[in-house]
């Protein structure tokens, strides 16, 4: 399980609000989180993935603290067992897709499990430049997976694709979140994206939480 309770000040263009959210996500489930920009939904991420620092609160999973205000606690981003996807996915253009994922974890049977999981076993020995979009998209998924995370970050993973291959893409990332068990949290703009692949959802305003839900599909 994931929970947390999280208090940051923020800036927004020529105001300040603070985010006070406070959520428990069970294990094995994926949360979606939406709402304007401005609303904290990045801040969120990067307080869980230790990219920010919480003012306040605290942030658990499964059983350990990664966070702590009242302990004066914080485990650095790289001592947390996350994977992150970012909207730019962040591949290292001087290695081939199977040096990406050897990068994060030096395990080749690992890294050939996951080629295979996310349909990448042909594209192995090419580099990011000759890949589509969707293709960097799942070996950006699959480097996040190769160090065998509790908890998979995705910060509009979809957003610079196509609306064809999003569909599509979207439905890949939901096939192995649910092949591996990890527990996940989305950010999207796309109310229709997150109702469609997530087990619940959270909607933000000026750092609050403004409403919860399971989609109804």
């Amino acid at each position: 399980m994931l929970s947390f309770c999280i208090e940051k000040r923020l800036r927004a263009g020529d105001r300040h609000f603070d985010l006070e959210l406070e959520y428990a996500l069970p294990r094995g489930a994926f949360l979606g989180v939406r709402g304007p920009s401005g609303s904290g939904k990045t801040t969120l991420v990067r307080c869980l993935a230790g990219l920010a620092r919480p003012d306040g609160g605290y942030i658990e999973c499964e059983g350990h603290r990664w966070f702590d205000s009242s302990r004066r606690s914080c485990l650095g981003a790289r001592r947390r067992p996350i994977g992150l996807v970012f909207q730019d996915y962040a591949l290292f253009p001087n290695m081939t897709v199977l040096g990406n994922l050897l990068y994060a974890r030096n395990d080749p049977e690992r890294a050939r499990e996951l080629l295979e999981l996310t349909r990448l076993t042909g594209e192995a020995r090419q580099f990011p430049s000759e890949l589509s979009g969707g293709q960097r998209q799942r070996v950006a998924l699959a480097r996040a997976l190769a160090r065998g995370p509790e908890l998979l970050l995705l910060d509009e993973p979809l957003s610079a694709l196509d609306e064809e291959l999003r569909e599509g893409l979207g439905d890949e990332l939901r096939r192995v979140q649910l092949e591996t068990g990890i527990t996940a949290i989305m950010v999207s703009h796309s109310r229709a994206e997150i109702n469609r692949l997530c087990d619940e959802v959270l909607e933000l305003r000026a750092g609050r939480i403004d409403g919860a839900q399971r989609p109804v599909l």
